[in-house]
């Protein structure tokens, strides 16, 4: 997700657009070394009334830019629509990138003229909470790269991080790794037992969070397509190595806290093309990418094509599809009629096109998208559908 110091329009994805560079790079890698196919390449809105929902209901998840404004306007927290479910608080940023020391601070009153107060903004928390929300802790984005090389990091991630939930009244966490933070070794082969550093410590920094906080910590995790749905053909450097070693590498964190994980929802934006379990790439641009990717995720797949090494299938209440909110927000985004389509297709086995799903799972949890920011300025087209769609 994406914490520019440009701040403008066009590089105002939650994850950044500089995964699609990652992405591509790969992309172009494999094809020379003939792995891969050749040629995969408004002011605010009023807000909508308030929808009473049931606890199981379904869930909309929005990134709200709290430490910084990046053309789509600055949102306070009270001012936030009541669509959202789950509210993640971008950013929270490491002093350096091997530190594990995790800062969050309120946007800048010269960057973001209507901020509010500290006291404001822990009261809108409780707000949010008392009407049935959840509001987390977003740590990473494009620039917030982590990595817990050492023991001593992670001791100091968890510290830290505990500080800032501790301090504004959190509901929990929300692990947006991107670029550099994960990253295999290469002897590191088995999702299943991984024994590279930046890995083994964050299972591990997570876990003691969960254990700390207890069963209602809310932990959710927002990786790119490149570390998750990738894995199915590359995990890691690769048997002959020359393979980036970030293919695939979410897919060890995953495993590992699938019992603690409230939600996944992997970023289907800023994307390169990803083979799915039809052997068949599938490009951004419509409903195709969403089914195909999230399929994936409910059905299980063999990491690396080995049939002996399988990721298994998610629930589907802890699965939802990320997605941006405006043609502004990221590459990838879809009208709110292919949105539907993918969600018929998922939920309810129609609008599939050409794509044959391994299953129909009406309890998909839901849809997260970056970003409310973006929703708002874009009309709340994507937050309205949702409301529409779900009731």
């Amino acid at each position: 997700m994406d914490r520019p110091p440009s701040r403008s329009p066009q590089r105002s994805s939650l994850h950044g657009l500089r995964r699609a560079a990652v992405a591509s790079a790969l992309a172009c890698a494999l094809t020379a070394s003939g792995l891969l196919a050749a040629g995969a390449t408004a002011a605010p809105a009023a807000e909508p009334p308030a929808r009473a929902k049931a606890a199981a209901d379904h869930t909309l998840v929005g990134y709200l830019h709290t430490s910084f404004a990046n053309g789509s306007g600055y949102t306070r927290l009270a001012d936030t629509p009541d669509s959202w479910d789950i509210i993640d608080l971008a950013f929270g940023e490491p002093t350096t990138a091997t530190s594990g020391d995790i800062r969050f601070d309120l946007c800048p009153k010269t960057e973001c003229p209507n901020v509010e107060t500290k006291a404001e903004f822990k009261a809108a928390v409780k707000a949010k909470q008392a009407a049935g929300k959840k509001v987390l802790i977003s740590i990473g984005g494009q620039n917030g790269q982590v990595q817990l090389k050492t023991a001593q990091a992670r001791d100091t991630f968890v510290s830290s991080v505990s500080a800032i939930i501790d301090e504004y009244g959190l509901d929990g966490l929300d692990i947006d790794f991107e670029g550099h933070s994960l990253s295999l070794n290469a002897d590191d082969t088995d999702f299943k037992n991984p024994k590279t550093p930046v890995i083994v410590n964050l299972i591990s920094a997570l876990k003691t969070l969960k254990a700390k906080y207890g069963s209602g910590f809310t932990l959710t995790m927002a990786p790119e397509t490149f570390f998750v749905q990738l894995g199915y053909q590359f995990y890691g450097t690769g048997k002959w190595g020359g393979q980036d070693p970030r293919a695939g590498a979410y897919l060890p964190v995953i495993h590992a806290l699938r019992d603690d994980l409230t939600l996944l929802h992997v970023q289907d934006y800023n994307s390169g093309p990803i083979m799915g379990l039809d052997g068949q790439y599938h490009f951004m641009g419509g409903a195709d990418f969403h089914i195909a990717m999230t399929d994936m995720l409910l059905t299980g797949f063999p990491v690396a094509g080995d049939k002996n090494n399988v990721f298994p299938a998610l629930p589907a209440r802890k699965v939802a599809i990320g997605m941006p909110a405006s043609v502004h927000a990221g590459n990838g985004h879809v009208s709110t009629a292919e949105v539907n389509k993918a969600l018929n297709c998922l939920t309810k086995g129609t609008d599939c096109g050409t794509y044959k799903t391994h299953g129909t799972w009406p309890d998909l949890r839901g849809l997260m998208t970056w970003s409310i920011n973006w929703d708002r300025f874009n009309g709340q087209e994507f937050s309205r559908n949702f409301d529409a769609y779900f009731g």
